[in-house]
């Protein structure tokens, strides 16, 4: 076979080596498939005569069953109908996708499309070929290796351009590299100096080269017509096995129940088909955007054309009254105000501004500051150098960040649940046994001289009584209570299967910031500097004297003004308010300091200030501004004011990043000592630090500094010290998961002592729990990575690190079997890279990740998945995107009432939202395991009425089996589905194996007891004196009524009842089943009728077929039977649940888990470890 390719290849094509395979690899920025995939084959075919004829003769011979067949499992027909060739002649590709957890393949078939393409119209002129923008449409990459793919469609050989679609994602063939390429590849390696040259515009002849390559910038969600639509549910597997069996019975005269049966799936297929339809329609609705934009063209001329046409490159003109953005951009010109809350669920307005020059190669979700995502609105736009606010297109359609949530949508990653392929089996053992009861009868039915036909219908028939053809519906319904439930509660979810995984959640990960915490912040005051000594706490800073600090304050923040209101980040919000300045933009901003500028921030009137100021406070105008990243943890400004002789840069971020950046001199050496005071009680520390500019100080002069160039050479200010409040929830939460043996961990991208003693406040670790934080050392100098612990009681001898996170002198060595270990994002970073064996001990161990950028919040949510944790994620939505798609159950905490970024979404402005995910998990996890084993054991208990009928030449009638299968199973089994969850979550989590050894004890004696009491009913009918055999001459459904078949009716069809109360047990995980008021008034009212209809047969004698027994006392003694039945079910699932695990005990040794981390605990819990000097590898 052809070799794989991981995620992790460092090649970007698809080979063909051997001919006919070749390995893809992923965008991961774009394709949803990445977080769940470890490689991508695919196999190239094309026609062949033969094979077609072979293939038709197939399909002529066998009635055309092979055309199901192949439906369902196009790969078999593609196999059969083409062969293998190499892919630059494949006419259609099987595509095999590996998955990371079970390295299960799952096989897709796609159309090779080939789009014809005009004499010349690829060929580039010389002058775009040398600024490298037209390559770039292409493809171009490093080093020259495929220049000339720009003109791949010009050899004679083709004249057509050959590419797939799978998931919206576009792969064209690259002729000279004999090799696909995802699309969103092409411009790989673009830095942020070719973004900016492409600012003047594309030309209409290079925006033909790159539409014919990338296709219309559309996010197409197919929406099917209902013959469609139609086709698709009427061939599905489920529906098939339906209209067999309706046949079937029809063959068999059972006309009454063959056309209930179709007036109810008729039913059922037609409100799928306007479910579906309306789903996809209203998926379609929300995607759709349909806008007429204006594009730059060289020479400065202007056009307007539909966003539909937009290609990588072209030079977007944002209107200033903003406007949904039609692709992702990148921002060249100008600042934009954006409402981001359709992709993170963040309702904060973020600021975007220009994309700094530089040669860094341009990354959406590193520069996602000076990004406009497709989808996100536009609230404001503002044009500052020049008249116009630019934008470059960097991505269209699906590749777009909209366009990968939609595909998301469309193909959700798959669940690996032990439970649905153990359901699998079941079924699968299930059918067995109906092959095997289809022989018994074949053997009866022949010795009782049934004709032949009769026969064959008979034994197929129990196959339609074995195998329960409503068992999904009944477990779908598990799961739409469940989602009904939490939605009352104001949790939406928008993949109902991901409930039931929130049952099995073994580790769940919290963001710290309003998340654990208030989302707000307090200014607790500001910690000025006069030399190399701090001040003392300042309360109010509007207090301060005029100086670089005040001015820091009032102007280092992104803020904007929409409406006469302040926008921006609530630490910002806060930190302006306490200087009581005012922000100014546009004209009056422009007028206030005579020329433009971004904004103005203006000191309050009339403010007292400190006695003794030297100069009274004047306008602040902000120039140039660098808002603040996650990656870098730090924001720049550079501002001026009148009678200034030149500008000042400011930056405020991580106290210990800032103090780095910082000359020596200006920071004190009790630096470390006065952060960790304020940082070991919680308070949430900012530094900030400035200098002079030696430039002029106008916009134009700002807008030319490097971040590199303000941040050289600081000045230490101060330090802002903010109060970040736990919620008052969280405690109590925290403290239940941990009850309940649920791993709890912070996630966070807060400094490591503020997020230690949050840890320590909210319960993640006990007042008597040791906590050590770790440390590692990255290589540096010819010495090799390191690494070193310290224990939280010596983090206080800390003397003169300016980085309590970088410690490195410490020499202790605690024991951390028995801790809880606290690492930042650069030793997680030292760790992943230069100890990658020592990695899954740290992560068993792990309580607090701080310092943590998105990207490695996503990272630690995988590496816990590889050691088969099943991962929770509870955050904001905003830098938590990725760790909530790639955690099995994410929760967003977000207003609105659904979004795209995580399975959850909670209104709940506190994580109470996630014991009650995981108490409805579990709850709908323990539901299904009872209808499940209901469903079973339904069909298991009428596979032996028509058994014991079949032997003496009898069956079910008609409404008989109407009365069974619609009256009585379908009402208990959709009803008792509605028991909602314990109001108190336990230790106890349902088990994830249906075929375990107390499911399947279960089974066994529930179905041994059934039999017993319908054989002891049918034989204490024939020893009566009154009774008379049926006429075994006269086939069913014509010898009914009779004594033989009234008996064992009754006595099932209490057993229905008797078996859906008997597993529809309460506690641990489900209330008790009084709670479930509906489900007992059914109980109580079919059991009515059934005894009534046992003791003083009514109207419904005749319909049912069922016939009068006179004798009261027999009919008191089958009453007892059942009184027998009801106490031994209920009897035998007591007595398992009690006895059967302490037995199971005793008599086989405890095996140790398989799960990774179990094993990892079991070995910390053995052996300790310690800190290795060299790097392992």
């Amino acid at each position: 076979m052809a070799p794989e390719s991981s995620l992790t290849d460092s090649s970007p094509l698809v080979g063909s080596t051997p001919a006919g395979y070749g390995t893809l690899t992923i965008d991961t920025s774009v394709d949803p498939l990445s977080s769940s995939v470890s490689s991508v084959r695919l196999s190239g075919y094309c026609g062949s005569p033969w094979r077609v004829i072979g293939y038709h003769l197939v399909v002529w011979m066998m009635a055309g069953i092979p055309l199901l067949l192949f439906r369902w499992k196009p790969v078999w027909g593609v196999r059969l109908r083409l062969r293998p060739c190499n892919l630059a002649r494949a006419e259609t590709l099987v595509i095999e996708i590996r998955d990371k957890e079970d390295n299960s393949w799952q096989l897709y078939t796609v159309q090779v499309q080939t789009e014809a393409v005009s004499e010349g119209s690829l060929e580039l002129p010389a002058q775009d070929l040398e600024d490298g923008r037209s390559q770039a449409a292409v493809g171009a990459v490093p080093e020259g290796a495929w220049k000339d793919t720009a003109q791949f469609c010009r050899s004679e050989e083709a004249r057509a351009l050959r590419y797939y679609l799978f998931r919206g994602q576009r792969y064209v063939w690259i002729e000279s590299q004999q090799a696909f390429r995802q699309v969103s590849l092409l411009d790989h390696g673009r830095t942020c100096d070719n973004i900016h040259r492409s600012c003047s515009g594309l030309s209409l002849q290079d925006q033909t080269v790159r539409k014919t390559i990338y296709g219309p910038n559309v996010i197409g969600v197919p929406v099917k017509s209902y013959p469609q639509l139609l086709v698709d549910e009427a061939l599905n597997p489920y529906y098939g096995f339906q209209a067999f069996s309706i046949g079937l019975w029809l063959a068999d005269h059972y006309y009454s129940y063959a056309l209930c049966i179709f007036l109810i799936s008729t039913t059922s297929i037609c409100l799928s088909l306007y479910k579906t339809r309306k789903q996809s329609e209203t998926l379609r609705d929300m995607v759709r955007l349909s806008a007429r934009v204006c594009v730059c063209r060289p020479g400065g001329e202007e056009e307007w054309v539909d966003s539909s046409e937009l290609v990588p490159g072209d030079c977007l003109v944002l209107p200033q009254e903003g406007g949904l953005v039609p692709c992702d951009a990148a921002l060249v010109a100008g600042e934009c105000v954006v409402n981001e809350s359709s992709l993170t669920g963040e309702s904060v307005p973020v600021l975007k501004t220009a994309l700094p020059e530089g040669p860094e190669p341009y990354c959406p979700e590193t520069h996602r500051r000076h990004t406009l995502f497709c989808g996100t609105l536009v609230l404001q736009a503002r044009a500052f150098v020049g008249p116009r606010v630019l934008a470059v297109v960097t991505r269209t359609g699906f590749c777009t960040a909209k366009g990968g949530l939609v595909s998301s949508i469309l193909h959700p990653r798959p669940i690996n649940f032990k439970f649905y392929k153990h359901s699998m089996k079941f079924v699968a053992a299930l059918s067995v046994l109906a092959l095997l009861g289809t022989v018994y009868s074949i053997f009866i039915l022949h010795r009782n001289q049934v004709p032949l036909h009769e026969i064959v219908i008979r034994a197929l028939d129990l196959v339609t009584v074995v195998v329960p053809p409503a068992l999904p519906a009944a477990m779908t319904v598990c799961t739409l209570y469940a989602q009904s439930r939490l939605r009352s509660q104001g949790i939406f979810c928008i993949h109902p299967l991901r409930i039931n995984l929130g049952g099995k959640l073994q580790l769940v990960c919290f963001d710290k910031t309003g998340t654990l915490t208030e989302d707000g912040l307090d200014v607790m005051g500001v910690v000025p500097l006069k030399g190399q000594a701090f001040l003392p706490l300042v309360p109010e800073p509007r207090r301060l004297p005029v100086g670089p600090l005040l001015r820091a304050l009032a102007t280092c923040h992104a803020l904007s003004r929409l409406q006469d209101t302040h926008v921006g980040d609530p630490m910002d919000l806060k930190m302006v308010e306490s200087t009581g300045w005012v922000l100014e933009e546009g004209p009056a901003a422009d007028s206030a300091f005579g020329t433009q500028v971004l904004a103005v921030m203006k000191p309050p009137p009339q403010e007292p200030q400190l006695q003794g100021m030297e100069e009274p406070p004047v306008p602040v105008s902000i120039l140039s501004r660098f808002p603040f990243s996650s990656a870098l943890r730090r924001m720049n400004v550079v501002v001026a004011w009148p009678g200034a002789a030149q500008p000042e840069a400011y930056i405020k971020g991580s106290p210990e990043l800032v103090a780095g950046l910082c000359k020596p001199e200006t920071v004190p050496p009790d630096f470390a000592q006065t952060l960790q005071s304020y940082t070991a009680a919680g308070y949430r520390v900012v530094a900030l630090a400035g200098k002079p500019l030696p430039v002029t100080p106008s916009l134009e002069a700002a807008q030319q500094l490097t971040r590199d160039a303000m941040e050289r050479e600081l000045s230490l200010l101060g330090l802002l010290v903010m109060r970040n409040l736990l919620k008052p929830q969280t405690t109590a939460v925290i403290q239940a998961l941990r009850r309940t043996r649920i791993r709890t961990v912070m996630v966070t991208g807060d400094n490591l002592q503020t997020a230690v003693t949050v840890a320590q406040g909210c319960g993640m670790v006990g007042p008597q729990e040791h906590l050590i934080i770790i440390h590692a050392i990255p290589p540096e100098r010819g010495q090799p990575a390191s690494l070193e612990l310290l224990p939280l009681e010596s983090s206080a001898a800390v003397n003169g690190a300016k980085d309590p996170d970088q410690a490195a002198s410490y020499t202790t060595e605690p024991d951390p079997r028995s801790s809880h270990l606290a690492l930042s994002g650069s030793t997680f970073g030292v760790l992943m890279k230069h100890f990658p064996k020592l990695l899954p001990k740290v992560l068993v161990q792990g309580t607090v990740f701080a310092r943590m950028a998105p990207e490695q919040k996503t990272e630690l949510v995988c590496e816990l998945q590889k050691l088969q944790y099943c991962v929770g994620m509870c955050g904001d939505g905003a830098n938590d995107c990725g760790a909530l798609k790639a955690a099995d159950v994410g929760i967003s905490l977000s207003q609105a009432e659904a979004s795209v970024v995580s399975p959850f979404t909670s209104s709940m402005a506190s994580i109470e939202c996630v014991p009650v995910v995981i108490r409805e998990g579990r709850c709908s996890l323990d539901t299904s395991f009872s209808v499940f084993k209901y469903m079973a054991l339904y069909s298991l208990t009428q596979f032996i009425s028509v058994l014991i009928l079949y032997t003496i030449n009898t069956n079910l009638g008609d409404v008989q089996f109407l009365a069974i299968d619609l009256v009585i199973t379908t009402t208990v089994a959709v009803l008792m589905s509605r028991t909602g969850p314990a109001l108190v979550l336990g230790r106890a989590r349902p088990p994830g194996a249906l075929l375990s050894v107390p499911v399947l004890s279960s089974l066994l004696l529930q179905v041994t007891l059934v039999a017993g009491v319908q054989l002891g009913g049918y034989f204490l009918t024939v020893a009566q004196p009154w009774f008379v055999p049926l006429n075994k001459t006269v086939p069913a459904p014509d010898n009914l009524p009779n004594y033989e078949n009234t008996v064992v009716f009754s006595l099932s069809s209490f057993q229905y009842l008797i078996l859906a109360a008997a597993v529809s047990k309460g506690a641990p995980f489900r209330r008790p089943i009084y709670t479930n008021v509906p489900f007992l008034v059914a109980l109580a009212l079919l059991g009515s009728i059934l005894v009534g209809l046992l003791l003083v047969p009514g109207p419904l004698q005749g319909p049912l077929a069922l016939r009068t027994i006179a004798d009261t006392c027999f009919k008191l003694l089958l009453l007892g039977l059942v009184a027998f039945n009801l106490v031994g079910a209920f009897m035998l699932e007591s007595v398992l649940d009690r006895c059967l695990p302490a037995c199971l005990r005793r008599l086989r040794p405890r095996r140790a888990s398989k799960k990774r981390f179990k094993q990892l605990e079991r070995e910390l819990a053995e052996q300790p470890w310690l800190p290795p000097t060299t790097p392992m590898r």
